[in-house]
């Protein structure tokens, strides 16, 4: 099996613009992925964390965001070593780009950077399913909050 990898295609019922919010801003990712999110500013070289649980037991991941172009692409780096910046090698790379699909947008998801990382074959698989795992249910939560915000 290949673990270089995450890519998913996907529909949702809300404009470009609207989806770019929703992925781009703490106050819309913390209403669909993770339990906290802190972004200071959605621009290249910004840096925020994400917050899965709550306590002492929360896994807290920083993000460093790469690319920010409104409304077609936004992209993160994250899942790092404590103490270092993230860079190609030492963290995954998460993509979300935005095509206009007639009323709505096609999401073309992608997270990269397994390989790279330089995992043991074991450690490798389980970080790749628990991914899979994490983006097969998260993001159709972000297709249903999307087509919601899209309505207000």
């Amino acid at each position: 099996m290949e673990y270089g990898s995450i890519s998913r295609e996907i529909h949702i019922e809300a404009t470009p613009e609207v989806v770019y919010q929703v992925i781009s801003r703490p106050e819309h990712l913390r209403e669909w992925w993770p339990d906290e999110a802190e972004l200071e500013t959605p621009v290249p070289g910004g840096t925020g964390a994400v917050s899965f649980g709550s306590g002492p037991e929360a896994k807290v991941e920083p993000l460093t965001v790469v690319e920010a172009d409104p409304p077609r692409r936004f992209a993160f780096r994250w899942v790092c070593e404590d103490g270092e910046t993230a860079g190609p090698g030492n963290s995954l790379l998460v993509t979300f780009d935005l095509v206009p699909a007639g009323n709505g947008t096609l999401l073309r998801f992608s997270e990269a950077g397994f390989r790279e990382k330089g995992w043991e074959a074991a450690v490798l698989e389980e970080a790749y399913q628990d991914h899979v795992r994490g983006w097969d249910y998260f993001l159709p939560r972000l297709v249903g909050y999307a087509a919601k915000v899209a309505t207000r």
